[in-house]
């Protein structure tokens, strides 16, 4: 698991330098890279729907994902558990917005999930090592605006891609470029809402839609045992 603990390990050294950086930067600096990390969220979220969307062989199931997926995530009250859990962690701090954007940005990626595949059936851990940088580079930038909490991601990341990692050989046959498609539009729409409330444009709880990324793999599980 030697990619995955890089991985996981680039985010928190990216959360140190971030927090670091965040200490001696003024409000309105602060305000400024709010609104910078906002549009950058914005702007993955939108560049994933228009890659996904053109190849998508499901054109409405994304829609249906949405909102199958808000509808459990609000029964389960994901959102506020969410915020109870942090809320003697970030004391009154937009922690759990940052938090919320970087698990996603970290985790709904197609090298998140195909790496430890990759890692676990090849030995090749060129796209874990890939991801590590991006995701530092993310991760410097997420804590400079929200502060170190942002590391909690890189656990969160840790048994994502740790499960991926030890259910390799049982789920790789379930992994197609079909599904992959499906959880990028999906992921793509959930970035955009983590960054359209980081901007203040809307607030979205995007914690109670997050289980609509399972929602495409059950549904074309189900499509295929159809036949259809």
């Amino acid at each position: 698991m030697i990619g995955t603990i890089t991985n996981a390990g680039a985010i928190l050294v990216g959360c140190v330098i971030g927090s670091t950086l965040k200490k001696g930067i003024g409000d309105q600096y602060k305000n400024v890279m709010m609104d910078a990390m906002g549009l950058a969220a914005s702007a993955q979220g939108i560049n994933a729907i228009v890659q996904a969307m053109p190849q998508s062989q499901y054109h409405v199931l994304f829609i249906v994902s949405l909102a199958l997926g808000g509808l459990i995530g609000t029964r389960l009250s994901l959102d506020t558990a969410f915020q109870r859990a942090l809320g003697k962690i970030s004391k009154g701090s937009n922690l759990a917005q940052g938090l919320s954007t970087a698990i996603l940005l970290f985790c709904a990626g197609t090298l998140s999930i195909l790496g430890p595949m990759q890692s676990a059936l090849q030995g090749d851990h060129t796209y874990l090592f890939t991801n590590a940088v991006l995701d530092g580079i993310t991760s410097i930038v997420l804590s400079s605006t929200f502060g170190f909490g942002i590391a909690i991601a890189s656990a969160v990341l840790f048994c994502w891609q740790g499960t991926i990692y030890l259910l390799a050989g049982l789920i790789e046959p379930f992994i197609t470029d079909a599904l992959m498609t499906e959880i990028s539009l999906v992921g793509g729409v959930l970035i955009l809402a983590s960054g359209l409330g980081i901007l203040g444009i809307k607030q979205i709880k995007t914690m109670n839609l997050l289980p609509a990324l399972a929602v495409p793999a059950a549904a074309i599980a189900l499509l295929n045992a159809l036949g259809l």
